[in-house]
């Protein structure tokens, strides 16, 4: 079975610590490690690694369905963890790995002890303790990916990020970043974004008048058109009067991401502490 590095990341660690302790996760999970742990040393000792090679697999060390760290080896350490976020992921692992192997019951049973991104955001604070902040980024876009709606999954991954010294406003649209040329900001009370990144993210259709200096998007049968420098705007041609004009910034159409999202039929999120906007599509 082929897993991506971030997932790699989180499979490692929820094995190797629950292999080990069984308790890992639970001491991360309340907050109490300062306290019961040796000062001296980790309260866990992690060895994760990761191959950058697109093809990675999961080692036959890990998942040897034979050995102790197989199919047998994961239902034992679920047993230890299974109320805590830990048991979340070696959940998840077993249904991938060996979900045509297992009974309809233990099916059942490990389907509502899955909560993904709970269980990936432990994994994340793990490795923060253990230094690795960059793969905890890695595993924390995992997480918000679980979940779309989560925003603490979103405030943790921008913490992250300040972590590594990336400042300003963050946008993800469906759990991703898009790629962006100019960085959204906020402008009078409204957070304005690059047109073409949330377009193209939504998959809508854009065009440009250059002589009436408006731009239309297209998405689903509906239809948005902006004014640069002007505050009027329609939506399936009904006029619509927006808080900040849309706007040429660095060569850039930039526009208020509530009104273009909503008008798209998006939901927008604004997570304040870390100044992240979420925007995705209800499923």
């Amino acid at each position: 079975m082929k897993l991506n590095k971030p997932l790699m990341i989180a499979a490692t660690c929820v094995v190797a610590t629950s292999l080990m302790t069984g308790s890992a996760f639970a001491k991360s999970e309340n907050g109490n490690n300062a306290d019961k742990a040796d000062s001296s040393k980790p309260a866990v000792e992690l060895n994760v690694k990761v191959k950058e090679d697109k093809d990675a697999t999961v080692t036959s060390d890990t998942y040897n369905d034979h050995g102790k760290n197989g199919y047998q080896g994961l239902l034992n350490a679920l047993e230890n963890v299974k109320d805590k976020p830990a048991g979340a992921v070696i959940a998840d692992l077993l249904l991938t790995k060996y979900g045509t192997q297992i009974s309809d019951q233990l099916k059942a049973e490990l389907d509502a002890i899955k909560d993904r991104d709970a269980a990936l955001s432990a994994v994340a604070d793990v490795l923060v303790e253990q230094g690795s902040v960059t793969d905890a980024v890695y595993v924390q876009k995992e997480a918000v990916k679980a979940n779309l709606k989560n925003l603490n999954s979103y405030k943790k991954l921008g913490k992250l990020f300040e972590k590594l010294g990336k400042k300003g406003v963050f946008l993800y649209v469906n759990g991703e970043e898009p790629t962006l040329e100019v960085n959204p900001f906020i402008k009078d009370g409204s957070t304005l974004v690059p047109f073409r990144a949330i377009s193209e993210s939504l998959k809508a259709e854009v065009t440009w008048n250059a002589e009436e200096r408006s731009v239309t998007v297209t998405r689903g049968g509906i239809t948005v058109k902006l004014f640069i420098d002007s505050t009027k705007a329609t939506v399936d041609g009904k006029e619509v009067t927006l808080e900040v004009p849309a706007a040429i910034v660095e060569g850039n159409t930039v526009v208020p991401v509530r009104f273009i999202s909503e008008a798209l039929k998006a939901t927008v999120k604004w997570e304040e502490e870390t100044k992240s906007v979420v925007i995705y599509e209800e499923q």
